[in-house]
């Protein structure tokens, strides 16, 4: 069991890392140029985005941390409450702060990636000026 641990780590961090991509709506320049061309140019306005300073992640990290630590204290206060019951506080809390981090990671890890607004207009922007026409994040 300890050996698939570290194969379903990574496989869940790789899912984590799922990022989103603006959605183009399928315009003459999008029909000329094709899929292939308008994957490089939004590749390159995010790019762009980024090296003008807008922050592609949002905190990223810090959200999943938070999540992460709020999934441990709601877990260790509600398992220190359940042992109580059964006379063993100590291990009922630290049994729910396991399981309610593991929630919070896993919470973070499968949920969509929020950018900031401002990563997202400058994409759209860029993406604007080259013909396309973005509808969304997806």
């Amino acid at each position: 069991m300890f050996k698939i641990l570290p194969t379903f780590v990574i496989a869940l961090l790789t899912a984590g890392c799922a990022s989103t991509k603006p959605v183009l709506y399928p315009n003459d320049h999008f029909s000329r140029v094709g899929q292939e061309t308008a994957e490089r140019d939004i590749e390159n306005c995010m790019r762009l985005a980024e090296s003008a300073g807008a922050d592609s992640a949002g905190s990223s990290v810090g959200q999943g941390a938070a999540q992460t630590a709020g999934g441990a204290a709601v877990g260790a206060a509600s398992g220190a409450v359940g042992g109580a019951v059964v006379g063993a506080a100590g291990s009922g809390s630290a049994i729910g702060a396991a399981s309610g981090a593991t929630a919070g990671l896993l919470h973070w890890l499968f949920s969509k990636p929020q950018r900031s607004p401002a990563f997202e207009n400058f994409v759209d922007r860029c993406l604007q000026e080259r013909g396309y026409q973005p509808v969304g994040w997806d």
